[in-house]
C-alpha cells in the first residue's frame, strides 16, 4: 500500500486537524501528558505497595493515585482508537 505524503500546515484539512485534536480534546490530559511515563509511574506504584513497606493510609493513597493513572491512559487509548476507527472510515 502506497504511504501517503506527509501534509504541511497549509495544506492539512480541518479533519486532520481535529484528528490531531482529538486525543486532547476526549481526554482533557494536557499537552505533555505522556503514555509511557505514565505507566512507568503506575508499574513504581504497584512496586511499592507490593514491598510491603507502606504505611496503609499511604497505601490507599498510593492505590488512589494508580487508578487515576490508569483512568487516564485508559482515556487515551479510548481517544486514540476512535483516532484510528475515524482513519480507517476515510480510507
Amino acid at each position: 500500500m502506497p504511504r501517503k505524503a506527509k501534509t504541511t500546515p497549509a495544506d492539512s484539512s480541518p479533519q486532520d486537524e481535529q484528528m490531531d485534536m482529538l486525543p486532547a480534546a476526549a481526554t482533557g490530559l494536557p499537552p505533555d501528558w505522556n503514555y509511557e511515563a505514565t505507566v512507568a509511574e503506575v508499574e513504581a506504584i504497584v512496586a511499592q505497595i507490593e514491598g510491603g513497606e507502606l504505611e496503609l493510609a499511604d497505601l490507599f493513597d498510593r492505590f488512589e493515585l494508580a487508578v487515576n493513572r490508569l483512568r487516564q491512559c485508559e482515556a487515551f487509548l479510548d481517544a486514540k482508537q476512535k483516532q484510528v476507527d475515524l482513519l480507517i472510515e476515510t480510507l
